[in-house]
């Protein structure tokens, strides 16, 4: 794909001369751990824990979050050895292409990109619905409407906010990682010293038990929580794999920033649940854990704080509503960026500034946020929707390694996944279930989605025949990706999750059927691949492309 940086220049003399024409490696191993990090903790603690309970009930939401650090965990892992081989700009875009070619490259990274652009809004609107939930806020500063979308103020509140985080990108790697490292510590003391405070204070161990039982909805409901807001917290350790191509020294630090960043948040969102059900009032949860807290609430922590007493711990949740989903929201502004520059666009939108910044790229990737703060559905409808584009997203990593393992054999790998021949279906199975789980209403929309954006790229093709996107497509090597995708959303319909499924597969034998489909495609997809010669070729194709290319 054009825009390729020089990897081997680069990493392997150790470089990191400043360049006006590419992109610069400034970021060290806690920049990049905290990028991932901060990615990782955003309104997902605020908000997840909740919608985790409704869901599967007290003791089901719990297991839910183990389940969900697991199949996230193996993901990671993989991610980890591909960014330490492959250390690009853009890393979940590139390493299709090179694995498959130039359609499914494109492919995964349309669906990268989006889902990345509406992060950061989302986050943002999640900030003002948390402060909103101050009596005197919303009695003389309301921001939010009765159905929960943002009114006249709020969209002003969320677009200077979306402002903010452009400006920040745009003065460089430094100041994107330098001023997130503060806010990454703030990000995670507090939701540790809120863990803390609800144990000592109020918590109830009976409450894992309550309203129906341990899992009321059994292991549907343990499933079923996870792409409604459980999942998407955990998401964001490939955030450090995505600005890799300002990294230092990634075949040092890149496998164990993203380790890091991953066990680090799921031990925080894990001990979150635990202190979350335990401070929940029994009166609230009665029989059911459908209202735990009042209707309407999009306050949870900061409600319990105030129904304990606790004043000074509300006061920090509500600066925290503010900093953390901001913090992620300004790691989106930036990833996104560098998404575009990786997915090969036009030269002009790959140019890059003084400081290394593909300036056009992060104003394109903040314009997207800015049609984002349309008026949207509730938080959790739209968390599906992201958390679902982002198992795909995920889902093309353990393939593309395989492929990759065979077809650049001789590339360092400095940090290798263990025992890859099971842990490589494993994760792809891990990603479909998750996608899967999203239901039949979110499934289908984003295959008429992605499918909007191959069009987009065959229209491209035609119109810039010389590409070398155009010239290695690689359609054969990526014709598996329409039957995958085909038989996700039949699946989805066939399936038990989402109002609008048919209900036809039995509970059960539809996770059955989802990892068994999955793991054809998986050996289908693989035996297709781009061999030896064709990846040589690609990495070469984009070594040349000078106008990126690192100093």
């Amino acid at each position: 794909m054009k825009g390729q940086v020089d990897m081997t220049t680069a990493v392997e003399t150790g470089d990191t001369t400043e360049s006006s024409t590419g992109l610069q490696r400034r970021i060290g191993f806690w920049g990049l751990t905290f990028i991932s990090l901060g990615s990782i903790i955003g309104s997902g603690w605020l908000l997840g824990a909740l919608t985790a309970a409704q869901t599967a009930g007290g003791g089901g939401s719990l297991v839910s979050w183990v389940l969900a650090a697991i199949m996230l965990g193996v993901l990671a892992l993989i991610h980890a050895d591909l960014g330490a081989a492959y250390p690009v700009a853009g890393g979940t875009t590139r390493y299709p292409h090179y694995a498959f070619g130039g359609f499914a490259g494109f492919t995964a990274g349309w669906t990268t990109y989006i889902q990345c652009v509406a992060i950061a809004p989302l986050e943002v609107s999640a900030s003002i619905d948390y402060v909103n939930a101050i009596p005197a806020v919303k009695k003389n500063f309301d921001m939010v409407q009765p159905d929960g979308q943002l009114n006249a103020l709020g969209l002003v509140i969320a677009v200077l906010a979306l402002l903010l985080f452009t400006f920040v990108n745009a003065m460089g790697a430094n100041w994107l990682s330098d001023s997130n490292t503060g806010i990454v510590l703030w990000k995670v003391a507090v939701p540790l010293l809120t863990v803390v405070v609800l144990l000592i204070v109020v918590f109830q161990p009976h409450n894992f038990t309550a309203g129906g039982g341990f899992a009321p909805d059994g292991f549907h409901g343990i499933f079923a929580a996870l792409p409604a807001g459980v999942v998407f917290a955990l998401q964001g350790f490939e955030q450090a794999a995505q600005v890799a191509g300002e990294a230092k020294d990634p075949r040092k630090h890149m496998a164990k920033a993203i380790i890091t960043a991953m066990a680090i948040g799921a031990v925080v969102y894990i001990l979150l649940e635990i202190a979350f059900v335990g401070a929940v009032p029994s009166a609230r949860v009665g029989s059911s854990w459908a209202h735990p807290l009042p209707v309407g609430d999009y306050g949870p922590y900061y409600t319990l704080a105030v129904g304990a007493g606790i004043t000074w711990l509300s006061i920090v949740l509500i600066i925290d509503a503010v900093i953390s989903p901001g913090g992620t929201g300004l790691i989106y502004v930036g990833t996104s960026s560098r998404i575009s520059y990786a997915l090969g666009m036009p030269s002009w939108m790959r140019r890059t500034t003084k400081r290394g910044v593909p300036i056009w790229s992060v104003l394109i990737a903040a314009g997207f946020g800015l049609i984002a703060l349309a008026p949207t559905p509730s938080w959790e409808q739209l968390v599906k929707v992201i958390t679902s584009s982002t198992a795909l997203m995920y889902a093309f990593a353990p393939i593309s390694l395989w492929v990759l393992n065979r077809s650049d054999p001789d590339r360092d790998h400095p940090y290798r996944a263990p025992a890859q021949r099971v842990l490589l279906p494993l994760g792809f199975v891990f990603a479909n279930l998750i996608a899967y789980w999203g239901g039949f209403d979110t499934s289908w929309k984003l295959a008429i989605f992605i499918l909007i954006g191959q069009v987009i790229y065959l229209i491209a093709g035609r119109l810039h025949a010389k590409s070398v996107e155009t010239r290695r497509p690689g359609f054969r090597s990526a014709v598996w990706i329409w039957v995958w995708l085909a038989g996700l959303v039949l699946l989805d319909w066939l399936g038990q999750y989402g109002p609008s499924a048919a209900k036809i597969i039995p509970g059960g034998w539809d996770d059955v059927a989802v990892a068994v489909f999955a793991l054809a495609i998986f050996f289908w997809a693989v035996r297709n691949g781009q061999e030896q010669a064709d990846a040589e070729a690609l990495v070469e194709e984009d070594r040349k492309d000078d106008a990126l290319a690192l100093d």
